[in-house]
């Protein structure tokens, strides 16, 4: 086994979590990935991997040189491509990332279709609501519901997301309607964090801030947010995808529209500078022009119930 092989087993192993996984995923047996990884060990002087009986986690080294490798092999493959023609043809493994919610809403649906579309690519999605580094991690393409920082990276917009501040109806007629940012000081709320940050405050338009409501109940998952809200907890600052289902059947209503602050971008993003290869830029055009079709990333689909229609109990 040559040197690039090695290197790409090295990779395989660690996304893989273990020998032998890496190992099925190279289509080589087991001792030959572990005898790859030790000549590399061997050849760089640095311990990679840190090996027991029942796990195997990358050492401190080991992370620093699984970003190198991730990026050199994504540059030697673009490079290979533009040769042999995958630059024009989708082929090899495409790796996207979206945050949790909207990636099980509405990405997956786009990736099974394209995958269907062409029957010799392969694919990975990792959905999550932390930030995911593009180049070190080794993913193709992110949605990205922000507003984006100067960076490397080539971005398509597809749309708006509203941020929104919902309740359920049985929530309202206990404690009242917010109608000034200033009300929520007397109102209950359901907080949200991602690890590793900090909460935010409850913003709203024209920059102006409000005494925040008292957060009984603080949770790190979109849907378990919304669950809670439903069932009155109190309010929950959401973006206009997640609780789409909730308001048009009733169940939750938005408050505070007028004080909502500007919609925020969603782009599609990837890496920039060489030639995107095919199944990146096929990718790209295919989910751009389906996501611009949602109503909820241009600014609708949270209209209220039709007027007869019950509302579902909160």
């Amino acid at each position: 086994m040559d040197h690039l092989q090695r290197l790409r087993t090295f990779v395989a192993v660690a996304e893989c979590g273990g020998f032998a996984r890496g190992a099925r995923l190279r289509e080589i047996s087991a001792p030959a990935a572990t005898r790859a990884v030790a000549t590399l060990e061997r050849h760089l002087g640095a311990l990679l991997l840190q090996r027991t009986t029942r796990s195997l986690r990358l050492t401190e080294q080991g992370e620093a040189f699984l970003a190198d490798c991730r990026r050199i092999l994504a540059e030697l493959d673009a490079a290979e491509a533009a040769v042999t023609g995958a630059r024009h043809e989708p082929q090899g493994t495409l790796a996207i990332t979206a945050p949790a919610l909207f990636g099980s809403r509405h990405m997956a649906p786009l990736l099974f279709e394209f995958l269907d579309q062409h029957p010799q690519l392969q694919a990975r999605a990792m959905f999550t609501n932390r930030l995911v580094h593009l180049i070190d991690e080794g993913f193709d393409v992110a949605l990205r519901i922000a507003n984006l920082p100067d960076s490397g990276l080539t971005a398509v917009p597809v749309g708006r997301m509203r941020a929104v501040v919902v309740a359920s109806p049985a929530y309202l007629k206990r404690h009242g309607t917010p109608r000034e940012p200033a009300d929520l000081k007397h109102h209950r709320a359901i907080g949200f964090t991602i690890e590793g940050q900090d909460r935010t405050g409850w913003a709203f338009a024209r920059g102006r801030a409000a005494a925040p409501p008292q957060e009984r109940l603080v949770v790190n998952a979109n849907d378990v947010k919304v669950a809670a809200a439903v069932a009155g907890h109190g309010l929950a600052r959401a973006l206009a995808y997640q609780v789409t289902d909730e308001v048009r059947d009733g169940r939750l209503r938005v408050v505070l529209q007028a004080h909502e602050p500007p919609p925020v971008p969603v782009h599609l993003v990837y890496p920039a500078g060489r030639v995107a290869a095919a199944k990146v830029r096929e990718f790209v055009h295919f989910a751009a022009e389906r996501l611009r079709g949602l109503p909820v990333l241009q600014g609708r689909g949270l209209e209220a119930p039709r007027a007869g229609r019950r509302a579902a109990p909160g």
